[in-house]
């Protein structure tokens, strides 16, 4: 088999066998195939695409490039879960504890954040001496003794992806759907789940910008996931304004806990209690909780009632935190300098901009612009108003936090066009545009 002969088939619209696409994936992870051929290939893939067969094939391909976790010996059902990124979205912090609540074992890698969309592991760290580089034998000892454990990936979990995502950046084939999709699902098949939620945000702070775009992600790794023969379930949500009030690490750490106390804001709660009915409808394969009515408001009723915070409580002991900023919110990083943005006119708010505040709270720090960057927990954006709230000339619109006075600034001059008034009431944006159910999807014409 010759790279050559897979680039021209690919450049003339003609689809990859399997056995094409796992030569090379295998090459190129290996080094056997150079960087431009695999770039030609990559921007083959770009222009002519790719059919539901091959991508399944490239997604199955990329993530047994490296280690498959077995999660068999701590539960029989895995069940995981993942969001495309957005503003103020610490879902994971309330939903895995929430769902580990009810007794199903929770063990999941996450990720750091680029650009304006913050990381799960960033916010962990906020909380002092919590240790996110875990060895697959402490993974599996905290998910065994406490019932969840949320970690990094391993880099040993699906090679392939992160040496084709380096290329993609630097050869302008980053916006292909099926390159996106299967970069997704190659990592969410490695690490072990039989159950996968999919968080998909569409929005000005997200990258896909518009529900059909991202019905049309969701759709594509829903597709992945039922081939491979993964149940699954994608959530399209709303990212046009921030998910919560807070926006940066250790604020959103404190939102996070007290919501899981039964006191957070109306849309993360709503938000997290959606995410995990689904993860255990799922996880009850048909059985318990099969009615997701019902499981709702299972769930509903233990996030207002603070029983779940024992579990995240446990996680950060486990995992070498501090409980006593759990337990403390005011022991979190806290920031030097405050700014309070207030409401130029009355009326109604009719835009929140997610993307002003995501570039806004970049600029403090709370985010990295590139890799090496050194975050800073402290600083963050809490915004008070919501699209649809009829507001007074002077009320506080936002809450600045910065530890930089050239920082606070540059956050400043972002955030001034981040709101937009009306004299007329606002309809309030939806949380979700829809939901995608693997079962209610025909499977693959095969592989």
């Amino acid at each position: 088999m010759r790279m050559i002969d897979l680039m021209e088939k690919k450049r003339d619209g003609q689809p990859l066998s399997k056995s094409e696409i796992r030569f090379f994936i295998n090459g190129f992870t290996t080094g056997d195939i150079p960087d431009y051929q695999a770039s030609a290939l990559l921007m083959a893939i770009y222009f002519k695409g790719m059919n539901r067969a091959e991508t399944v094939n490239l997604t199955m391909a990329m993530a047994e490039s490296g280690d498959m976790l077995d999660l068999s010996d701590i539960t029989e059902y895995a069940v995981d879960k993942h969001s495309s990124g957005g503003v103020g979205d610490k879902t994971s912090l309330i939903a895995l504890p929430l769902v580990a609540s009810f007794g199903v074992p929770i063990a999941k890698m996450s990720g750091r954040g680029l650009g304006f969309t913050g990381g799960t592991l960033d916010k962990l760290e906020s909380i002092a001496g919590y240790d996110v580089n875990l060895t697959e034998a402490e993974f599996r000892r905290i998910a065994g003794e406490t019932g969840i454990v949320l970690a990094g990936q391993s880099l040993s979990m699906a090679p392939a992806d992160g040496k084709i995502y380096a290329l993609r950046d630097v050869t302008g084939t980053v916006a292909s759907l099926p390159l996106i999709a299967s970069s997704i699902m190659s990592k969410k098949l490695a690490a072990g789940a039989r159950g996968i939620v999919l968080d998909v945000k569409a929005g000005k702070g997200s990258f896909m910008k518009t529900p059909a775009d991202a019905r049309a992600l969701a759709s594509a790794m829903v597709r992945i996931g039922v081939d491979a023969g993964r149940d699954m379930v994608a959530l399209l949500s709303d990212m046009n304004q921030p998910l919560g009030v807070a926006v940066g690490n250790a604020l959103e750490v404190a939102e996070a806990v007290m919501t899981l106390q039964g006191q957070g804001p109306d849309d993360i709660h709503d938000h997290c209690a959606e995410i995990a009915a689904h993860m255990l409808r799922l996880a009850g394969q048909g059985q318990r909780w099969a009615d997701l009515d019902e499981t709702r408001s299972e769930v509903d009723r233990a996030l207002r009632s603070g029983s779940a915070i024992e579990y995240f409580g446990r996680m950060v002991t486990a995992h070498g935190g501090d409980v006593r900023q759990v337990e403390d919110l005011s022991r979190l990083p806290q920031a030097k300098l405050r700014y309070s943005l207030l409401a130029r006119e009355a009326g109604y708010v009719a835009r929140v901009g997610a993307e002003k505040v995501a570039w806004a709270a970049l600029a403090l720090g709370a985010g990295r612009a590139a890799k090496d960057d050194v975050i800073d927990h402290a600083v963050g954006i809490e915004v008070h108003a919501s699209v649809g709230d009829a507001i007074a000339a002077g009320d506080r619109m936002m809450t600045v936090h910065a530890n930089d006075e050239g920082r606070l600034q540059a956050a400043l001059e972002l955030l001034s066009s981040a709101v937009a008034y009306s004299a007329d009431s606002v309809p309030r944006l939806p949380l979700f545009h829809g939901v995608i159910d693997g079962k209610d999807l025909s499977p693959g014409t095969g592989t």
